[in-house]
């Protein structure tokens, strides 16, 4: 999960470590066992790969930007403090390869570890990288896990054997995956929708 959301973060630009530990943690939600000791490992197993590269060194010492405006100020120190703390180390620069692109779409439409909420929340939050039809095929996918999931569920919650708590606890968990459906179905309509859009749009130009 992790490659996969540092390659989704290169798609877009050129980041360093520090940047993507944050941009992972905030941008896409990922934040267990997230930290420098997990991101720079990482890093080098996607470098020896040949999906990323490292392509400059800021030597340069950072310096403390005047923006005119307290908030504004407050962000530039704080960005001076976590360069000062990560020193050379935190200055190195990746990008993402040709190969890293392929294998980063590729593991973003493998359907393999969609049934997993943190992973598919995370292909959701990269899913402008697929076409409308693998993204209606991850939605289906996922929908299809939640609609089992409710049905075992509401059969535990009817479970006359379970204490009145531990019914509870199904009822709850029953309507934490309703929610998830209507939110899948309200995507897929969407999707459904820019799938007919492209297909006509491919029609048109062969035509």
């Amino acid at each position: 999960m992790l490659d996969l959301a540092i390659l989704g973060l290169l798609m877009d630009r050129d980041h360093h470590g520090y940047e993507i530990r944050t941009q992972v943690r905030d941008r896409l939600g990922v934040t267990s066992n997230l930290s420098f000791g997990s991101i720079y490992p990482a890093l080098a197993r996607l470098e020896r790969q040949g999906l990323v590269e490292a392509v400059s060194v800021t030597d340069a010492a950072p310096m403390m930007i005047s923006t005119g405006s307290l908030s504004g100020e407050r962000a530039s120190l704080r960005a001076l403090r976590a360069t000062q703390v990560l020193g050379r180390r935190g200055r190195k620069v990746y990008r993402i390869s040709d190969e890293g692109r392929r294998v980063f779409v590729e593991l973003l439409a493998d359907p393999a570890t969609v049934d997993d909420s943190r992973n598919f929340s995370l292909r959701v939050a990269l899913a402008k990288y697929l076409t409308p039809t693998l993204r209606v095929t991850l939605l289906e996918r996922r929908r299809t896990d939640l609609v089992e999931r409710l049905a075992e569920l509401l059969a535990g919650a009817r479970n006359e054997q379970l204490d009145t708590y531990a019914r509870s606890v199904m009822t709850h968990a029953a309507k934490g995956v309703e929610l998830d459906i209507e939110w899948i179905d309200t995507l897929l309509t969407t999707e459904r929708n820019n799938q007919q859009t492209f297909t006509e749009q491919v029609k048109t130009g062969k035509e």
